[in-house]
């Protein structure tokens, strides 16, 4: 029991100081993480590049696997681009076992200690985050000592020795590789245990070769777990990490014992067992890669027979997913992405209330009645993302980011709201049949203009984060309140000349009245991207 519990002890500091590391490594990658998303293209070598770096920064393949699927469900990467990540993210996990199989357990107790006294004296955030990545590599490291310094005693256990004698089944070895990982729901982790079990001298290669291959299609499983709920090409996404590692698996197991590949192996590093298991995992995925990436169509075309049906359409949020949380600085990225999207509906349906009015367009107006709907279920929806984002680690930037998104989905909603009420001042319109004078007309759609050139800049402004943008919405709202007043007392003029009907004029300025108060929100938007800027 005390063997147990030491054991479940190292394997805990292990997995803390691997998530520790790769959540430091992820900040100090930061801007660089989030542009690697926008390499992507239908070329699946870049893919391959592309998630074998990712999965080195975020140290798991199951996390950059379950964010490959959450892309693939928020429609943002289709089957062809996400499996050459996927088959890249087996590349990446390997860093993580040819570190471990460095022994570098006798320098973990420094380097935790540099990376405290960086965290202690210093207050600058990015050093901070230098020093996470220490702290969690040297915490890792520790781990691993501890689960062989625990395990060692079992050498001398017939018991154990018996137990681990009936693992020379390579179908057990499987297994038990798959259930570990499954288990542990990381293959890193997985991969640990099993250097530590090697570094006791409790097994040879011939047994380790079988669980090594377990590990790598028990990684699959969360994804598995992930794609439940999903669309049908996130489900076919995890379907297919789950079909290229049984291949490979199946091709690997064949080179391994009817080839001289072990041979080679062991001559790679000899009478260094630790190091023969992580190039075996390194080989056994580069090579999986290599064989498997020229036939990566194949695979695609028999997932989805394996996984039928039509796509379903994507409705709501279209670049975000949950799951595309396990890598914060991505998730912050695609909110943005998302905000932006929604501002190009709320942009649209300004237009489209003004056009309903100008036109005096039924049809155009009880369009803007639904797309409003549409509009504030995306605002909520943004909203609790961006509530479950702000708590993950984030960057000063990234926070900053997240805390101007929030003010901007805010800004945008109220567009919305005031799209909606010209729309309604538009049915009114209609309904009673007013009328407006020539010069009426005249001023509203020069203020329409006005309005929405300074609601696109704003726009702009987000999407390019151009200070210089920014000031000319800000220069705008100025003009457009000029516009108002002056519009205002033409108006109130108009009415005691008898020019036009109460009615009208009461509809006249509450439409310049909720214009104002759009551009009134562009220019909030503008202020917000400055504040971030500077």
């Amino acid at each position: 029991m005390e063997i147990a519990f030491g054991v479940l002890g190292g394997l805990g500091l292990f997995l803390y100081g691997m998530n520790l590391m790769g959540a430091g490594l992820q900040k100090v990658a930061g801007d660089r993480l989030k542009s690697l998303i926008g390499i992507l293209t239908k070329n699946r070598v870049m893919g391959v590049f592309v998630g074998a770096i990712v999965t080195m920064l975020v140290q798991s393949s199951s996390a950059t696997t379950v964010m490959v699927v959450g892309f693939v469900n928020a429609g943002i990467m289709n089957l062809t681009q996400a499996i050459g990540v996927i088959m890249g993210a087996n590349i990446g996990t390997t860093i993580t076992a040819q570190l471990i199989a460095f022994k570098l357990t006798d320098i973990a107790p420094m380097v935790i200690a540099i990376g405290v006294a960086i965290w202690l004296f210093t207050s600058k955030k990015r050093h901070k985050e230098i020093a996470e990545v220490l702290i969690g590599f040297g915490i890792l490291f520790l781990g691993m000592s501890l689960m062989s310094d625990q395990l060692k005693p079992l050498s001398d256990s017939q018991m154990f020795e018996n137990l681990i004698t009936s693992l020379d089944n390579p179908l057990l070895g499987i297994l038990v590789g798959f259930v570990i990982t499954v288990a542990v729901q990381s293959s890193s982790a997985s991969m640990g245990l099993l250097l530590a079990v090697t570094a006791s001298g409790l097994i040879n290669l011939d047994i380790a070769f079988p669980i090594l291959f377990g590990q790598n299609i028990g990684t699959c499983v969360t994804a598995l777990l992930s794609s439940i709920g999903a669309n049908k090409t996130a489900k076919r996404a995890a379907v297919m990490h789950l079909l290229f590692n049984l291949i490979g698996t199946t091709i690997f197991m064949i080179l391994i014992y009817l080839t001289p590949m072990k041979s080679l192996i062991i001559q790679l590093s000899p009478g260094k067992i630790e190091r023969q298991i992580a190039n075996a995992h390194t080989i056994f995925n580069i090579f999986n890669v290599l064989i498997q990436l020229p036939f990566a169509g194949f695979i695609v075309l028999a997932v989805k027979k394996l996984v039928p049906g039509e796509v379903e359409e994507t409705t709501g949020l279209k670049y975000l997913d949950d799951r595309i949380m396990e890598t914060p600085s991505i998730a912050v990225g695609q909110a943005s992405k998302e905000v932006l999207r929604m501002g190009r509906l709320v942009q649209e349906n300004l237009k489209t209330s003004i056009e309903g009015f100008m036109k005096k367009d039924e049809k155009l107006t009880h369009r803007v009645f639904a797309e409003e709907k549409v509009i504030n279920e995306l605002e909520k929806d943004i909203t609790q993302y961006l509530i479950k984002l702000s708590k993950e680690s984030l960057s000063d930037e990234e926070s900053i980011t997240v805390s101007t998104l929030f003010h901007t989905i805010n800004d945008l909603e109220r567009i919305g709201d005031h799209a909606d009420n010209i729309a309604e001042l538009a049915q009114y319109r209609i309904d009673n049949k007013l009328y407006f004078t020539d010069q009426a007309l005249e001023e509203l759609q020069l203020m329409f203009d006005k309005v929405r050139e300074s609601f696109k800049e704003s726009l702009w402004a987000f999407k390019t984060a151009n200070a210089e943008t920014a000031k000319r919405v800000i220069a705008y709202e100025k003009d457009i309140d000029l516009l108002e007043k002056q519009y205002r007392a033409n108006h109130i003029k108009r009415l005691n000349e008898s020019q036009c009907h109460p009615s009208s004029g009461i509809v006249f300025l509450d439409t310049i009245s909720n214009l104002e108060r759009v551009a009134d929100h562009s220019s909030n938007i503008a202020i917000s991207i400055i504040e971030a800027v500077e």
